[in-house]
C-alpha cells in the first residue's frame, strides 16, 4: 500500500491589539491608557487566584516596532506560522490599527512570520473595567453600512492583501469574519451580504490573485455583550461560499464549568471542547480549522468593586486552573492528531487563543510564572524538529 503524505499542519495565534495607545482608549478612559493599565492593576479575586499576571518582557508598546520584532522572532522560532490580527473597523474609522499597521508591518523581520486579518466586526462594549452591577454601555455598534465595507476591503486588497507576508491559503488571501449575525446586521439578509462578499472576492481577483479565502468564526456560547450566533451554520456557509469556519476560544464551546465557580479545571473545559471538535470537522459542508486555547481568565477587566460570589455576565467568570504548558502541549496533541485523522480534505490549519490575550489570560508571550513554556510546549509540537509535521511555511532567523 502507497504511504500517505506528510500532513502538514500550519499554526497561528490570534494577535489582540490592546497595548497600545489610541485616541479611542484616551477618550473613553483617559489619556494614554491601554490595557496593560488593566492587567498591571488586576488583584486576586478569591484564594488561590494568580494575579496579576505580569509579562515577562515588561508592559511594553507593540505598536514599536523593535517591541514587534522580539514578538515575530519568538513566534517563528517557536513554530507558529502566522498571527491573525483582531482587526477593528467602525462606521467612523479603524481601532487599535496601531500594532499591525505601525507595528508589524514596520518591523524589520516580517518576512519571518504571516500575517492575516480577523475582522472583529462586534460591537464594542465598555468592558474595560466594568462592574457587572451597572448597565453596560455601548460605543461602538459593529454593523456597518455599505460605504464602510467598500473602504475596509479596499483597505484589505490595497493595504494588507498586497503585503509580501500576508497569509494565503492555496493562494488565496485569509480573511476571517468574527461576528457572523452582526455581519448580516449590516447588510439586511443574507441575499445582500452575499452579494457584498461578491464584490470584495471580484476585487480580489481583479487585483492578481486567486480568489479569496472567507473564513468565519463559528461558535455556540458568545462571550461579549449583544453577541449572538446564526442558527443554521451548514446553510450559511453555502449560502454566503464560505470557504472554512474556525473557532476563537474553547470559552465560545461551553468550556468554563460555572458549577464550580470561581474556578474550572483546564482538562474539563478541553474535553467539552474535543466533544465539539469530533462533530465540527464532519458535520460542516466546509472545513474547520480547530482552535487550542492557553487559558481564560477575564478578571482583570471587571471593576475593583465587582461581586465574586457568582458568575456574571461579562467579566465574572471561572477562572481555568491547571493549564500548565504540559497541560496545553497535551491538549494541542490532541488536537491536532483529530485535525490530521479527519477523512475530510481540507488544509491542516490549527488557531491558537491567542498570542496575547492578557486581560483574559490566554497568552503565548512569555509570561512570569511560565515563562516561554506555552511558546516551547508548541516548538516540541511544530518546530523543525517537533513531534507533529510542522508547516514549511516558517523561515530561520537571520544573523546578525
Amino acid at each position: 500500500m502507497k504511504a500517505s503524505p506528510p500532513r502538514h499542519i500550519s499554526v497561528a495565534a490570534y494577535y489582540y491589539p490592546c497595548t497600545h495607545p489610541h485616541p479611542r482608549w484616551d477618550k473613553a478612559k483617559y489619556p494614554g491608557f491601554t490595557e496593560w493599565d488593566l492587567v498591571r492593576s488586576a488583584r486576586p479575586r478569591f484564594s488561590g487566584h494568580l494575579q496579576p499576571n505580569a509579562p515577562l518582557w515588561g508592559y511594553e508598546d507593540e505598536s514599536d516596532p523593535l517591541v514587534m520584532a522580539r514578538k515575530i522572532d519568538a513566534a517563528a522560532d517557536h513554530g507558529l506560522d502566522a498571527f491573525i490580527f483582531d482587526w477593528y473597523y467602525y462606521n467612523d474609522g479603524p481601532y487599535l490599527e496601531g500594532a499591525l499597521d505601525r507595528g508589524f508591518l514596520q518591523a524589520a523581520n516580517n518576512d519571518r512570520i504571516r500575517f492575516a486579518i480577523m475582522w472583529a466586526n462586534h460591537d464594542w462594549y465598555d468592558i474595560q473595567g466594568y462592574n457587572p452591577a451597572d448597565p453596560c454601555k455601548l460605543l461602538y455598534p459593529g454593523a456597518v453600512n455599505e460605504a464602510t465595507w467598500e473602504k475596509i476591503t479596499d483597505r484589505m486588497v490595497e493595504t494588507y492583501f498586497a503585503h509580501p507576508s500576508y497569509w494565503k491559503i492555496e493562494g488565496k488571501p485569509y480573511f476571517s469574519i468574527y461576528d457572523m449575525s452582526v455581519f448580516l446586521d449590516s447588510f439586511g439578509s443574507v441575499e445582500q451580504a452575499r452579494l457584498g462578499l461578491d464584490r470584495f472576492r471580484e476585487n480580489v481577483v481583479a487585483s492578481g490573485h486567486p480568489g479569496l479565502h472567507l473564513n468565519a468564526v463559528l461558535w455556540g456560547e458568545p462571550n461579549l455583550p449583544g453577541s449572538r450566533t446564526p442558527t443554521d451554520w451548514p446553510r450559511l456557509c453555502r449560502d454566503l461560499a464560505l470557504d472554512s469556519l474556525t473557532g476563537y476560544t474553547w470559552v465560545h464551546h461551553g468550556a468554563l464549568n460555572e458549577d464550580t465557580f470561581p474556578t474550572s479545571d483546564y482538562s474539563w473545559g478541553r474535553d467539552r471542547y474535543l466533544a465539539f471538535l469530533d462533530h465540527a470537522l464532519t458535520c460542516y459542508p466546509v472545513p474547520y480549522f480547530p482552535n487550542t486555547t492557553v487559558h481564560w481568565d477575564n478578571s482583570p477587566r471587571a471593576h475593583a468593586d465587582a461581586c465574586w460570589d457568582k458568575p456574571a455576565a461579562h467579566v465574572v467568570n471561572p477562572v481555568m486552573t491547571g493549564n500548565t504548558p504540559a497541560a496545553f502541549k497535551e491538549a494541542t496533541r490532541l488536537i491536532a492528531n483529530r485535525l490530521i485523522a479527519t477523512e475530510k480534505p481540507q488544509p491542516y490549519i490549527l488557531t491558537v487563543n491567542a498570542w496575547n490575550e492578557w486581560p483574559e489570560g490566554s497568552c503565548l508571550e512569555p509570561g512570569e510564572k511560565f515563562g516561554l513554556g506555552y511558546l516551547e510546549a508548541l516548538q516540541e509540537l511544530f518546530g523543525p524538529t517537533g513531534e507533529i509535521i510542522a508547516s514549511p511555511l516558517r523561515t530561520p532567523a537571520v544573523p546578525v
